[in-house]
C-alpha cells in the first residue's frame, strides 16, 4: 500500500510538469505564429549585427555580447551603419584626444608667393657708344665710371680720316650745285650719316664752309655712365663700344620664383616689392615679364620681372629685394577645408569626416590651390560636411592599427 501510494505521487509530480511545458509552449504559440504568420501587429525586421566593439575605443571586437575588464558592455555594430574604413571612438576618448572639426564651406583661396629679387637695370634703357669708322680719340670729356652726362653732352673728342673724306665730298657737292658735273649733295650727306656725324655738325659746315679736323662725340642719352673702355689718345676701330650710359629713370627687379609657384604667376599679377634699403616705403607694381626659361638650374626658379620708377635715382642696381606676388587676389569663393584636416600619405590625400556617436569616415579627396591656412577641395567632400581638423594623425594611426587587426582576425569574427 504504501509503495503504491509512492508511485502514484511520482506519476502526478511528471503528469503536473508536462502539464506546464504544454502550458508554456502554447502561451508562446501565437506570439510566434504572429511574427512569422504577419497576424495582429508585425514584428520590425530585426538589425543585423555584425560584431560589438570595445566600448572604450579599444581595438577589439567580438562575435557575441561580452564586457571588458571593467564590466562595461561591448557596443553592438550594425550593418547598416558600418563601413570597412570607419573608425569608432568613445566620448571620452574623443575628448582626450583634442578632436576638432570645422564644417566645409565656400572660402576665398587667397595665398602669398614670396621670393627674392635683385635690382638690375632696365636694359631698354641702356646705350652703347660705338664709334662706325676708325680713327684716335684725342680728348675725353667724360673719364669716369659712373660719371652723369646728358644729351648732347660731348663724351670725346674724336679724329677719323674717313670722315675727314666725307666732309670734303659734302663741301665739293655744295661748291658744286648747279653744275652738270656736280656732285649730289643728298648723296654726300647721307654718307656723312652713315658715319654717325651729327645733324648739326652738318649744319655747321654748311655755314662756315670748312672742314673740322676733329668731331666732338655727343651723347645721345641721359643718363649715367655704367661703362667707360676707352682712355686719352687710344686708337680705336668701327665697332668699338667705348661707353656704356643707362638711364635709371625706371630701373627692373627680376624675382626668382620657384618652380612650384610659376603656374600661379602671369604678366599682370599684382606683387608688392620692398628694397632691403628701404624697408618702410613697399610699392604696388604688377608683374611686367615671366622669361620663358629657368635661369638657374641648381636652384629650379624662373625669373620674374617687375619694372619700379625711379626718377629720385635712389634705387642703385645690385640692390636687394623682397617680393610677394598675390596671385589669387581677384578669384572666387571655392569648396575649401582648413590646410590641417589634410592627411597626407605621399601617395593619396584624405580628410576624416565626423558622422557623430564618435564614428569617423576616412574620404580620398582632390586638393587644388592653398592659401590663408586652407586648401581647395575639387572631389571628395560636399559643403556642410564635417571634417576633422584636430587630432587628424591620432584618429588615421587608430584606423590603420585596426584595420591590421581587422585583416588578422576577419575570418574568426564575423558571424
Amino acid at each position: 500500500m504504501k509503495r503504491r501510494t509512492t508511485l502514484l505521487l511520482v506519476a502526478a509530480v511528471i503528469l503536473a510538469s508536462a502539464a506546464g511545458v504544454y502550458w508554456h509552449a502554447h502561451r508562446s504559440q501565437p506570439m510566434s505564429t504572429m511574427a512569422t504568420t504577419g497576424q495582429g501587429n508585425p514584428a520590425k525586421a530585426e538589425r543585423k549585427i555584425l560584431y560589438y566593439r570595445n566600448p572604450m575605443g579599444l581595438p577589439d571586437r567580438s562575435p557575441s555580447p561580452k564586457k571588458d575588464s571593467m564590466g562595461m558592455e561591448y557596443i553592438p555594430v550594425y550593418a547598416d551603419e558600418a563601413t570597412d574604413n570607419s573608425v569608432y571612438l568613445s566620448p571620452g576618448k574623443v575628448q582626450r584626444s583634442g578632436v576638432k572639426t570645422e564644417t566645409v564651406g565656400n572660402r576665398a583661396i587667397s595665398r602669398a608667393v614670396r621670393s627674392a629679387g635683385i635690382v638690375e637695370h632696365d636694359e631698354s634703357l641702356l646705350t652703347s657708344i660705338t664709334v662706325r669708322s676708325d680713327g684716335y680719340v684725342e680728348d675725353l670729356f667724360v673719364d669716369k665710371t659712373g660719371q652723369s652726362v646728358k644729351k648732347g653732352d660731348a663724351l670725346f673728342r674724336f679724329y677719323s680720316p674717313q670722315i675727314q673724306l666725307a666732309q670734303v665730298d659734302f663741301l665739293v657737292a655744295m661748291r658744286s650745285q648747279g653744275r652738270r658735273v656736280g656732285r649730289n649733295v643728298e648723296g654726300a650727306i647721307q654718307r656723312l650719316r652713315n658715319l654717325g656725324v651729327p645733324e648739326d655738325r652738318m649744319q655747321e659746315m654748311r655755314r662756315t664752309k670748312e672742314n673740322p679736323r676733329t668731331l666732338n662725340w655727343p651723347s645721345p642719352t641721359t643718363g649715367l655712365v655704367t661703362k667707360k673702355s676707352v682712355i686719352n689718345g687710344q686708337f680705336v676701330e668701327a665697332g668699338d663700344e667705348l661707353f656704356r650710359i643707362a638711364d635709371h629713370s625706371h630701373m627692373w627687379v627680376i624675382a626668382e620664383v620657384a618652380e612650384a609657384d610659376i603656374g600661379d604667376i602671369a604678366v599682370g599679377t599684382p606683387a608688392t616689392v620692398t628694397l632691403r634699403a628701404f624697408p618702410n616705403a613697399p610699392q604696388n607694381v604688377e608683374v611686367d615679364f615671366i622669361y620663358p626659361a629657368m635661369r638657374k638650374l641648381e636652384t629650379r626658379t624662373v625669373p620674374v620681372r617687375i619694372v619700379l620708377p625711379n626718377e629720385d635715382g635712389r634705387i642703385k642696381p645690385g640692390m636687394y629685394a623682397d617680393v610677394v606676388f598675390r596671385p589669387d587676389a581677384k578669384q572666387a569663393p571655392v569648396t575649401a577645408v582648413p590646410a590641417s584636416a589634410i592627411i597626407d600619405s605621399g601617395t593619396r590625400k584624405i580628410v576624416l569626416i565626423a558622422k557623430g556617436g564618435g564614428r569617423f569616415e576616412p574620404h580620398d579627396v582632390k586638393i587644388g590651390r592653398t592659401g590663408n591656412g586652407y586648401v581647395e577641395v575639387l572631389d571628395g567632400v560636399k559643403k556642410g560636411d564635417e571634417v576633422v581638423t584636430a587630432a587628424t594623425f591620432l584618429i588615421d594611426s587608430e584606423s590603420n592599427l585596426r584595420a591590421a587587426l581587422r585583416n588578422l582576425d576577419h575570418e574568426e569574427l564575423m558571424p
